[in-house]
């Protein structure tokens, strides 16, 4: 089966998009597919071009055994409402274009989270005459309203319509939480073309071990280090840190808060930690993939948090299962399906969300507690087996396959 996966962030860059449009791949071909990625120029989230690419008409290459083509798009950092949206629509534009110079494929996903890369994927299906798989990683542009960046008015009307012409005309909708599925079956989308495929770990890199040169490095030794891992973005909330280091300061003097990661909210936050003179929280610059699962090990806990949103009840932040798979306690504040997939697992510490004290009592105890974070991370590491990436990518391909199937039988 020739596959053509349409995504706007690809490796080098490390948000959950790229990792799971990777994953995915590189699982399919090794399953015999063929798999073409159309993708932009890696850029997010600062809207700078990585060390070593520079923009072309377009580039082509093959990165871990999957055929890349890389199609020019106008850059902005991941902040801003209408700079982002042009960005969106330059890709949906030069990947829409590419898609006519590939070779004819046997179905065409999108993935979100910016509907813009899924109108590409539905013109691209259109003008192949295929299949066009819908993978719904986020309820956009709800969560753009969520976190303030859009209001209501003549945009997002337009773009809500959208939202809902490409559910009904996607062959298959994929999504990465039950709550997703949920939300689309009571917008009238049919259950019977929807399939949910969590996210999960590369299991084979993500486990357990020693960072203790790593320690060294950044000079925490005999510290509890207390990482947040990931984008620093408008839904994340990460202001709450700041009355938390200011209580744990008082408090726990040997916990230091470690922010590994950039966005769009990443600058003020610092600056707002130099002016409060806060020693205990700590900046770390974006790292590579590769370089992430010893900030995880180095962890002697991790902070999975976004704001108090409805929205955000519905929603796995993809971290949770790198944190499980390396042993990592989690200590988050997202309710919902998050809190229904780790509460029996006992793999997570719950905080009320938006509840400063709350969650420096949490880190305060779990950092006098080395029973409790042992037994936290076992679990962790017991439940991380279920969401291995190349099990998650066979769930997506099967249900690739049934679609195709279906099509060959009516044609």
């Amino acid at each position: 089966m020739r596959i053509l996966l349409m995504t706007d962030n690809y490796p080098p860059e490390t948000n959950a998009s790229a990792l799971r449009c990777s994953a995915h791949a590189r699982r399919w071909i090794e399953r015999g597919e063929n798999v073409t990625v159309i993708t932009s120029f890696p850029n997010f989230p600062d809207g700078l071009l990585f060390k070593g690419y520079r923009q072309s008409l377009f580039k082509r290459a093959t990165i871990d055994t999957v055929d890349v083509l890389r199609v020019p798009t106008l850059i902005f950092p991941n902040a801003g409402t209408v700079t982002r949206i042009i960005d969106f629509l330059s890709y949906m534009m030069s990947a829409t274009i590419s898609a006519m110079f590939v070779r004819r494929p046997d179905v065409v996903i999108a993935t979100s989270p910016q509907f813009f890369a899924a109108v590409a994927g539905w013109l691209a299906a259109a003008v192949w005459r295929r299949p066009f798989v819908f993978e719904l990683r986020d309820l956009w542009p709800d969560s753009v309203v969520a976190v303030g960046a859009l209001k209501d008015g003549p945009v997002l009307n337009v773009i809500r319509r959208l939202e809902h012409f490409l559910y009904r005309r996607a062959d298959l909708i994929v999504t990465v939480t039950n709550a997703f599925k949920d939300h689309l079956i009571k917008h009238g989308i049919s259950p019977d073309k929807i399939a949910v495929v969590r996210n999960g770990a590369d299991l084979s890199v993500f486990s357990p071990g020693n960072a203790s040169a790593l320690r060294r490095a950044l000079g925490l030794e005999g510290k509890t280090i207390v990482s947040y891992i990931g984008t620093i973005g408008m839904a994340h909330g990460l202001d709450i840190l700041l009355d938390v280091a200011t209580a744990l300061g008082e408090r726990a003097p040997q916990v230091v808060l470690l922010i590994v990661g950039s966005g769009a909210e990443r600058e003020e936050l610092r600056r707002t930690v130099e002016d409060r003179g806060l020693k205990n929280l700590v900046f770390v610059d974006r790292v590579s993939h590769a370089e992430i699962v010893d900030y995880w090990r180095v962890s002697d806990m991790t902070l999975v948090l976004l704001k108090d949103d409805p929205l955000f009840r519905t929603v796995i932040p993809s971290k949770v299962f790198e944190a499980m798979a390396t042993g990592t306690p989690i200590v988050t504040n997202v309710t919902g399906e998050l809190d229904s997939l780790l509460a029996p697992l006992g793999a997570a510490v719950h905080v009320q969300p938006g509840n400063a004290p709350a969650l420096a009592d949490a880190i305060e105890q779990l950092s006098a507690d080395n029973d409790r974070r042992r037994a936290l991370s076992r679990a962790g590491v017991v439940a991380s087996g279920s969401f291995h990436r190349a099990n998650q990518a066979d769930l997506m391909l099967e249900a690739l396959k049934k679609l195709t199937d279906r099509r060959t039988r009516k044609h």
